[in-house]
C-alpha cells in the first residue's frame, strides 16, 4: 500500500451540508490509518470534514483485508464507499455519503449510468442520479430496510429526549419532541453533552430530535431536525438519521408508511418509507480539488 506520507489527491463535498472528503483508491492503495483520517477531517489541522469516503472496487477492499467479505447485494466490481467518521473510526452506512459518493461517480466519468447500486458495508445501495453536472446533482438511495426497535431515553444536558431505537444499516435513538418548535430545537446545546443510556447501544448511536409531523405548506409531511453523529458531534445533517428519524415520526402517527420533508440546518430533503423500506432524495455538492502535500499531517 502507498503510504500516508505521499501527497495524495482529494475531492471536497457535502450533502445538506454534512461534508467529506473524497479519495479515489480503486486498487486500495492507501494505508488509511485511523490517525490520518482523523487529521484529513480535524479542521483546524486539515481540510475539515464529517468524514471520509474512500472509492474503491469492492473485491480490491477484500484483497487488501479491509472488508472480511462482500456484504450482501455488493458485487465484486462495484464501487464501495469505505466510510469513515471523522475521528478515523470505521461507520457501516452514511445516506449523505452515498449521495455524494454516486455525484462523485457520475462526474467523474467513473460509471456511465444513472442508476447503480453503491457498496456499503450496510449492504448494497441502489441510486438513482436525477441530474447532474461538476458542481451539484439531485440523487435518490434506497436505503435498505428500516428496523424500529426498542425505546429508550437520550440526556442532553440537564433534560431528558424519549425516542426509539432504529437501525437503518447504523444505529440510531430518534426522538420525536411533541409540542417543539423549531426555534426550541434551535436553542438546544448538544455541548452539554450527550449520554445514551447503558446497555441499548453497545457501539454508540446517532442521537436524532425532531419536531412532530405536520402537514407541509404544499401537503405531505414536514418537521425539522438536528442530530449528533457518534465520532463526530453535531452535523448539519445525517442521511441515516434522516430516515430514522422520518421512520420515528410516522409512528408517532401510527403510520408505518409516508413521505416526509424534513428541514435540517443544511438543507431539506424528502424522505420516503413504504413496506418497511425507506429511500432518500437530496442534494450532493462537489466543490474543491486539491492535493496534500507530503508528510503534512506530521507537522506540529
Amino acid at each position: 500500500m502507498t503510504t500516508i506520507s505521499e501527497a495524495v489527491t482529494y475531492v471536497k463535498g457535502h450533502g445538506t451540508q454534512n461534508d467529506f472528503v473524497v479519495l479515489t483508491d480503486p486498487a486500495v492503495e492507501l494505508d488509511l490509518t485511523t490517525d490520518f483520517v482523523a487529521a484529513v477531517c480535524d479542521r483546524q489541522r486539515g481540510i475539515g470534514a464529517d468524514g471520509m469516503l474512500r472509492v474503491a472496487r469492492a473485491v480490491a477492499l477484500v484483497r487488501a483485508g479491509v472488508l472480511d467479505e462482500l456484504p450482501d447485494g455488493v458485487e465484486p466490481d462495484d464501487w464501495f464507499m469505505d466510510y469513515r467518521n471523522a475521528d478515523g473510526s470505521i461507520a457501516e452506512m452514511c445516506g449523505n455519503g452515498v449521495r455524494v459518493f454516486a455525484h462523485y461517480l457520475r462526474a467523474t466519468g467513473l460509471t456511465e449510468s444513472d442508476e447503480f447500486t453503491v457498496g456499503s458495508r450496510a449492504g448494497g445501495r441502489p441510486v438513482v442520479v436525477h441530474s447532474f453536472d461538476d458542481l451539484c446533482a439531485d440523487v435518490s438511495v434506497r436505503m435498505g430496510r428500516v428496523l424500529l426497535g426498542e425505546d429508550a431515553t437520550v440526556r442532553i444536558g440537564d433534560d431528558l429526549y424519549p425516542g426509539v431505537a432504529v437501525d437503518v444499516g447504523n444505529p440510531h435513538l430518534a426522538c420525536v419532541v411533541p409540542d417543539m418548535s423549531t426555534s426550541d430545537l434551535a436553542a438546544i446545546d448538544f455541548s452539554t453533552g450527550v449520554v445514551l443510556p447503558d446497555g441499548v447501544f453497545p457501539h454508540g448511536a446517532n442521537v436524532e430530535l425532531l419536531t412532530s409531523p405536520e402537514d407541509g405548506p404544499r401537503g405531505g409531511l414536514h418537521a425539522t431536525m438536528r442530530v449528533f453523529e457518534r465520532g463526530v458531534g453535531e452535523t448539519r445533517s445525517c442521511g441515516t438519521g434522516l430516515v430514522a428519524a422520518a421512520a420515528a415520526g410516522l409512528q408517532t402517527l401510527g403510520r408505518d408508511a409516508g413521505e416526509m420533508v424534513i428541514d435540517v440546518p443544511g438543507g431539506r430533503v424528502t424522505v420516503t418509507v413504504a413496506d418497511g423500506h425507506a429511500t432518500l432524495r437530496g442534494p450532493s455538492a462537489l466543490v474543491a480539488d486539491g492535493r496534500f502535500r507530503a508528510g503534512w499531517y506530521r507537522v506540529d
